[in-house]
């Protein structure tokens, strides 16, 4: 009689984590996100094609065209394998600014990799929240003076804002 009134308590304290829902609205976000915003938000957002190569990272938010994953011809592998009926893209950096943390925020949800000689880093930090006009998630990346990718995919929308903000 114990083992299933047992076996019922466990699986009920397991059923918040099963039906866990992201946090809404801009104030869950981890840390301040209203630079980020700002950027992603911007008039005078640079536009990208996919492939495309800057020179320097811009001081305000990007717009990136998507392509289906086929046709993306992303340099390395994602991490994460995109989804049938998603975009993906890709710009270089080659002359990058001096090392240090840097935020890689998103408009829309999406799977990010950012790639220098050859690896992808590892976020330090991620942040994300839905029902936040302009932007969805935030992540913080060590970046070292060297040229690196930003690839992106898994997103539903063929473009997608994208800022690389200096960590504050």
């Amino acid at each position: 009689m114990r083992a299933p009134l047992l076996i019922a308590f466990v699986l009920l304290g397991a059923v918040p984590a099963w039906s866990a829902e992201e946090p809404s609205g801009c104030d869950k976000f981890k840390w301040n996100i209203d630079h980020e915003r700002a950027a992603l938000t911007a008039p005078d957002r640079m536009k990208l094609v996919s492939g495309g190569e800057l020179t320097a990272l811009p001081s305000t938010g990007m717009t990136l065209d998507l392509s289906p994953p086929a046709e993306a011809k992303l340099p390395t592998p994602p991490e994460r394998a995109p989804k049938e009926g998603t975009f993906a893209g890709f710009t270089s950096f080659k002359n990058p600014p001096k090392a240090g943390i840097y935020t890689v925020s998103l408009s829309a949800g999406a799977w990010v990799d950012v790639v220098q000689d050859g690896h992808p880093l590892k976020p330090k930090a991620f942040s994300g929240a839905t029902d936040c006009d302009g932007i969805r998630k935030t992540m913080k990346y060590e970046i070292s003076a060297s040229p690196f990718v930003l690839q992106v995919s898994g997103t539903k929308e063929n473009s997608i804002s994208i800022a690389i903000l200096p960590s504050e």
